[in-house]
């Protein structure tokens, strides 16, 4: 039975969907003819419904001749979309909606269940002799994939696997993440989504969000519309300009919102009909990628200036008309520059969140608030030293400046001075040889050399003032200038290390040794993603400071044993704080983000540590219970949100941890009708 109300159906096996593709744009108005026709399912054995659709009037104005339903090929199918009827020249309309049924229902994502449709349900759906006869479990069909997965080697190849696996059956990929969170987190994100963005336009096989280039300026709200989702609750966007510590990978930085969007279905419950990833294509200064065969965005090097403002503008009014107020546009890996003005610009319009700003500070501050469980005092007892001072870096260093503001009612000036940052950059690609200043023309490898050279730029201080970036201003102190990280340490002789720079191996061992001479505990953190790009590793850590280190990275790593002691790294991950966020600030309906709900969630986070972590080094909890971080994350954030009346779902639940709960998203089958 099919029942039609407005736009969308419903049908007996308990699917919905939309069975209107043609929709009112920019006032221009389609005149459509849709007739529905019910198969006899005798006949046809799949048991669609087809909907078939004539238009009157296309974009461009042509007319599309009416089709034959009882068209067909020497007895063969019915052509449903009139391709048997017409000539090359000839327009066909290739508009047809099928309720998901037999061979169709197999390859619906967000409707398969493979092996495990029961027989009852492989009667009522068609599905006989579409599979083999025998019913197994969704948990047996978890273990069979992570026998699959583990017969790779190669960490790409896992990663393929799993896109492949969320292309066909998404309960089962969600269902085989959550129970394996510690295993497939490394696959599925840092540090294996970072080969995935280089390699993505070599191994590409369908789109998994939009991309939105500079080729649609004008049209953004039609592109939006063209996703088959509309109740949207959580955008995830990038223009792949600083992708984790690799650079400018353009449009291939799509990776990165897709994978993020699977953590926040995963690890917080938002459902996957609700995510949507966005990479926006302004071009690229990536030469290699210009030059690359398989390159799938624009060839062209980076808009900048005016032509980027208006798409971005462009592109956050859209989000914001079709998908309302309380859509959570999430900023990732965005360069230092656009980060920090997109925040600021649409932070007091839009519920925005910069992952690499607020997410990366909020889950380091959680790191320290449990580390000071260790080394004793209060954050005003301690003394900060940045080797970075980008987005990750100005962003942990600002609120921990707030929160000890708010611990001590000292002004953020004051609490500041406790924090020094050493800035650094890897040079980026400058173009053609012709771009250096050089009387003739440079060899490859004179430019690859000129292009990979780290420049260490020194301490932040007063007397660099006028040629500091805005952001880094409010970190410059009063102090004699210091040009290496090993004269800062000793000058400064901070009790906290923060490397936050994207350039491995710069912590060297006469800088651990340095921290550990006068330290009995020194906190070491080595943030930069992927594994390559690390300040230094797990064991270098503990070797080089006699196992006294306590040490976090942003990158998994293994134990390391250390004068007959096991430590096991804590890894300071974005994915602990930013799916508890999100979950919180849909379920509570908040139309801004606000930072003490950045400071909530580092609470609540460090509040999940239990002393048996902190005894193995551990400064944040494992991954095994992040659901239940998530909750409890989610309900501090909601909390606080109607603490300060941004929130909208009213009235409050007595109970958010439980509220929360009930809101994640569940990967186990449902039973079909």
């Amino acid at each position: 039975m099919i029942s039609l109300s407005g736009s969308s159906f419903t049908t007996s096996s308990g699917l919905s969907g939309s069975c209107n593709p043609f929709s009112r744009r920019q006032g221009r108005t389609h005149s459509a003819s849709v007739k529905v026709v019910a198969l006899n399912s005798n006949r046809e054995r799949n048991g669609s419904v087809v909907m078939e659709t004539s238009l009157q009037e296309m974009r461009d104005g042509s007319t599309v001749v009416d089709v034959d339903p009882k068209s067909t090929v020497s007895g063969g199918v019915q052509d449903v979309y009139g391709e048997d009827n017409a000539t090359e020249d000839k327009l066909v309309t290739p508009w047809s909606i099928s309720v998901a049924s037999g061979y169709s229902l197999l390859r619906d994502p967000h409707h398969n269940k493979g092996l495990a449709f029961a027989q009852k349900e492989r009667d009522s759906h068609f599905l006989r002799g579409l599979l083999p006869p025998v019913v197994i479990s969704q948990d047996l069909q978890v273990k069979k994939m992570m026998h699959n997965i583990r017969q790779y080697e190669v960490p790409l190849q896992k990663y393929m696997a799993m896109m492949d696996l969320q292309e066909m059956n998404e309960k089962l990929f969600y269902k085989l993440l959550i129970d394996n969170v510690e295993e497939l987190l490394p696959v599925v994100y840092t540090p294996t989504v970072g080969e995935a963005c280089q390699k993505y336009g070599s191994i590409f096989r369908r789109p998994q969000g939009l991309f939105i280039s500079l080729n649609e300026k004008g049209k953004i709200l039609e592109v939006l519309r063209n996703w088959p989702e509309k109740n949207i609750q959580v955008i995830v966007v990038t223009d792949g300009e600083r992708i984790l510590g690799l650079g400018d990978l353009g449009c291939q930085g799509m990776g990165i919102p897709v994978g993020k969007l699977s953590l926040y279905t995963a690890l917080g419950g938002v459902r996957p009909s609700a995510c949507l990833p966005i990479t926006i294509d302004v071009g690229t200064n990536n030469e290699k990628l210009l030059e690359d065969e398989f390159y799938i965005g624009l060839r062209q090097r980076r808009a900048t200036g005016q032509e980027y403002a208006e798409l971005l503008h462009e592109f956050m009014t859209a989000v914001k008309q079709l998908y309302g107020e309380k859509v959570l546009i999430q900023f990732e890996d965005f360069a230092n520059h656009n980060a920090f003005d997109l925040l600021a610009k649409y932070g007091t319009t839009h519920l925005v969140f910069n992952d690499d700003i607020q997410g990366t500070a909020s889950v380091v501050l959680a790191g320290l608030f449990a580390a000071l469980k260790l080394v004793g005092g209060t954050l005003a007892d301690h003394r900060f030293l940045f080797l970075g001072a980008g987005e990750a870096g100005t962003g942990i260093a600002e609120l921990i400046a707030l929160e000890m503001s708010k611990q001590t009612n000292m002004p953020l000036e004051e609490t500041r001075k406790n924090i020094w940052l050493v800035d650094s950059k890897v040079k980026e690609k400058l173009g053609p040889p012709h771009y250096f200043c050089s009387p003739t023309p440079l060899s490859t490898l004179q430019v690859f050399m000129l292009e990979c050279i780290f420049f260490l730029q020194g301490l932040i201080v007063k007397s660099r003032m006028e040629s500091l970036q805005h952001f880094k201003k409010p970190w410059a102190h009063e102090h004699e200038p210091v040009k290496t990280l090993l004269d800062a340490v000793n000058d400064i002789k901070p009790t906290v290390l923060i490397g936050t720079s994207g350039v491995g191996r710069t912590f060297t061992k006469e800088v651990v040794e340095a921290m550990a001479s006068f330290n009995e505990k020194p906190i070491i953190l080595s943030l930069s993603n992927p594994t390559s790009q690390s300040e230094c590793t797990a064991e270098e850590a503990y070797t080089w400071s006699q196992g006294r280190a306590i040490f976090a990275t942003g990158s998994p790593f293994a134990p390391v044993e250390y004068d007959g002691k096991v430590f096991v790294p804590g890894q300071a991950n974005n994915a602990y704080i930013f799916p508890g966020i999100g979950l919180g600030l849909i379920m509570s309906g908040t139309i801004r983000v606000h930072d003490d709900m950045l400071l909530a969630a580092s609470e609540a986070l460090a509040a999940q540590v239990t002393e048996e972590n902190l005894e193995k080094g551990l400064i944040f909890p494992p991954f095994t219970n992040i659901r239940k971080i998530s909750a409890h994350i989610a309900a501090k954030v909601a909390a606080k949100a109607y603490e300060l009346g941004l929130a909208t779902r009213l009235p409050q639940p007595k109970d958010l941890v439980k509220h929360a709960e009930s809101c994640m998203y569940s990967p186990s089958y449902r039973s079909y009708r």
